[in-house]
């Protein structure tokens, strides 16, 4: 199996200017390439120019440009075309499904962040100083950079990624291993019920709550937010000292929130998966759920529109995303995989409107938001509770079917 590694680097001065120029270049190969695709296709001649006729040029962009772009690694420059060949990728396929394409955009300094070594060993190479105590990666055109290694490194170290987040900067590593041991067997079985008043409610009727790390901190990101506002659009290079802080300030705080809402996912996961042979959850359809409402036009007045619910959605819609529901189900699947225990996802349609007891389906079931009552034989229940069993059931019915 791949198992990914994030650590912290710690560069000097001229290491961390070598880092930041390493981005510009291969943003800025990054955008040539995309514009010469635009131009290519806008010619009368509709020319599609893909990534292999791209990668032939790299040679001759090397030669003419050797204090820049000759100063890289070229599996690293062929990795950023790739990347730009995959938003193409998606952009054409989002075509033929029907939904919003989203054309690949040009990408300003503060928004490529990333640079990939396709290869442990060419054009970087992990623990490069193994007589040293101190772990460090060499990059070419960067030199070996300490790194913070946190934890030991399983297996063979296959790809490797420089990524920088605010001021900080950290190494990425993707490692094959054999696959890990799993688990000793519980022989218990869970459904959970997500949610926003609690985060989460399993089969057994207990709650993780909901910490609303978003919400916390949304004063904070306010002001922050305002402070940043008093300054007029500038583009990084033409920024002032003040200007450029506001914008720290503001990455800073999302950061944070990004941090804690992940701390937070990684606990509750890894407490489900000891506990739980068996894990079912609702396959929830995030997008959909946090989409905003549709216009309603007024037919008696053009150009005017009905109320539609739009403010109650939005403030639904931030609950939802603060939640981090998505975030959440991936780790979670990944560490079952990882623990030799099975996830099972399950349809979410009236698991909360279900009676448990007597299997009576109806709305008026679950009069409130918390509050579960069977009009048929008068069961009642927290709502949550109600919904982690019976996607329990359902998701024991899917697994008994697979098996068979």
């Amino acid at each position: 199996m791949i198992r990914a590694y994030k650590f912290l680097l710690r560069p000097t001065v001229r290491q961390e200017q070598a880092l930041g120029q390493m981005l510009r270049d291969h943003c800025s190969l990054y955008n040539g390439a995309l514009q010469e695709r635009r131009d290519a296709w806008r010619h009368a001649s509709k020319t599609t120019v893909k990534y292999g006729m791209q990668s032939a040029q790299l040679k001759e962009i090397r030669a003419f440009d050797p204090e820049r772009q000759g100063r890289w690694s070229f599996s690293s420059q062929q990795a950023t075309l790739r990347r730009l060949n995959k938003a193409f990728a998606a952009f054409f396929r989002r075509v033929k499904s029907g939904q919003t394409p989203g054309y690949p955009r040009f990408r300003g300094g503060t928004w490529f962040d990333t640079v990939d070594f396709p290869k442990d060993g060419d054009g970087c190479r992990w623990d490069s100083t193994p007589h040293d105590p101190t772990t460090r990666v060499r990059l070419q055109g960067v030199g070996h950079v300490k790194v913070n290694q946190h934890r030991p490194v399983a297996g063979r170290v296959k790809t490797v990624s420089v990524k920088r987040e605010g001021r900080r900067w950290f190494v990425v590593l993707t490692a094959e291993q054999d696959q890990p041991q799993p688990l000793p067997a519980t022989g218990s079985v869970v459904g959970i019920d997500l949610g926003i008043a609690n985060f989460l409610a399993d089969s057994g009727g207990d709650f993780v709550p909901n910490p609303r790390h978003g919400r916390r901190a949304a004063d904070k990101l306010q002001a922050a937010q305002q402070a940043l506002s008093r300054f007029p659009r500038r583009k990084a290079k033409d920024r002032t000292a003040n200007h450029q802080r506001a914008v720290e300030k503001v990455a800073e705080l999302h950061g944070k929130v990004r941090r804690q809402r992940l701390d937070h996912a990684h606990k509750t996961a890894l407490g489900l998966v000891r506990a739980h042979d068996v894990i079912a959850h609702e396959e929830l359809k995030i997008r959909n759920m946090s989409k905003a409402p549709a216009p309603k036009p007024d037919p008696d007045r053009p150009d005017t529109f009905l109320p539609n619910g739009a403010a109650a959605k939005a403030g639904l819609n931030r609950s939802i995303n603060d939640a981090g529901w998505g975030v959440f189900l991936t780790i979670l699947r990944a560490k079952a995989e990882s623990a030799g225990r099975e996830v099972i996802a399950v349809d979410p349609r009236n698991t909360s409107r279900t009676c448990p007891e007597c299997g009576h389906t109806a709305k008026e079931n679950r009069p409130t938001q918390e509050k579960f009552h069977c009009v048929s034989c008068g069961h009642t229940a927290h709502a949550d509770t109600v919904g982690a069993i019976n996607v329990l059931r359902a998701g024991l019915v899917r697994r008994d079917a697979n098996l068979a």
